[in-house]
């Protein structure tokens, strides 16, 4: 059978985390317009048993760090750089190619690569002709495939391609699994989209989501997770008036932690702040970020 590990690279806002999910056929990875949204990396297997096992890995966005936290969010970036036995290198379709180009170049890649270029669905006249054109004579480009992410167009297409340069060997999780990440990961990431959804421009990239309690109980399962934030005023606009936004966030992500562990809910939220966390080497430890 075919095993081994598939990472994706690519700009922010390429839909890497769209890729996953639409891949494995459930949300392991959160989702939002904004950019810098996914902050791990996330591994979700695909299993056939007997066949295949695929471990994709979605990393963030690959940008320039300002704080610790995009340092931490780089160093997921390398360790699947590391084990890659396939790059899948995301390019949206309407990029500027030529710094798509610079950041692929950077990466050094050791393994074969595929270049998957999406939102073809969104592309303007000529963009996939000449994207197509333009990684043709790329040296770490191995095969191009288009698809379209969002609309699962062509997803078999590249799911082929990637078992075709996949490796032979033995599972490397069980076959039963889809992650090897805890619950309480999920959990957290699951509120944290709540925040992107809800907030403007600034605040979500001020905010942490720490689980501290997932308690398992007859009749529902029982989460307490605190959102930090780097100042007062930014907790003061999570919370809302009269804790009207800090109820939507706990609401919404209620129903979706639901329906992912499919199991009653009660979750308790509370809004902490912490000053530079994002520059805090214990702070971002005890927040996950290592």
């Amino acid at each position: 059978m075919k095993a081994g590990f598939v990472n994706i690279f690519g700009r922010p806002n390429a839909g890497k985390s769209t890729l996953l999910n639409a891949l494995i056929g459930e949300k392991m990875a959160i989702v939002s317009p904004k950019v810098q949204t996914t902050r791990h990396r996330i591994k979700a297997f695909l299993n056939k048993p007997g066949e295949y096992q695929v471990i994709f890995s979605d990393t963030p966005g690959i940008i320039d760090p300002k704080y610790k936290l995009h340092e931490r969010m780089m160093d997921s970036v390398k360790s699947a750089l590391e084990d890659a036995d396939l790059a899948l290198l995301l390019v949206d379709a309407n990029e500027n190619l030529e710094e798509v180009d610079a950041i692929f170049q950077s990466l050094r890649l050791k393994v074969p690569a595929i270049v998957v270029l999406n939102k073809i669905d969104e592309a303007a006249n000529g963009k996939i002709a000449l994207a197509e054109a333009f990684f043709a004579g790329k040296s770490y480009c191995k095969q191009l495939v288009k698809i379209s992410a969002l609309q699962k167009i062509h997803l078999h297409k590249l799911l082929d391609a990637i078992l075709a340069l996949l490796p032979e060997g033995m599972p490397f999780y069980s076959e039963d699994d889809l992650s090897d990440l805890p619950m309480k990961f999920f959990v957290g990431e699951l509120i944290r989209e709540k925040i992107y959804q809800l907030f403007g421009d600034e605040i979500p990239y001020h905010t942490a989501v720490m689980v501290n309690e997932f308690k398992e109980k007859e009749s529902l399962v029982k989460i307490q997770a605190d959102i930090i934030v780097n100042r007062e005023t930014q907790k003061a606009i999570i919370i809302g008036d009269r804790g009207s936004m800090v109820k939507q966030i706990g609401t919404m992500a209620r129903k979706d932690i639901e329906a992912f562990i499919q199991q009653k809910v009660f979750l308790e939220l509370f809004v902490k702040v912490r000053p530079k966390w994002r520059d805090n080497e214990q702070q971002l430890k005890e927040y996950g970020y290592k």
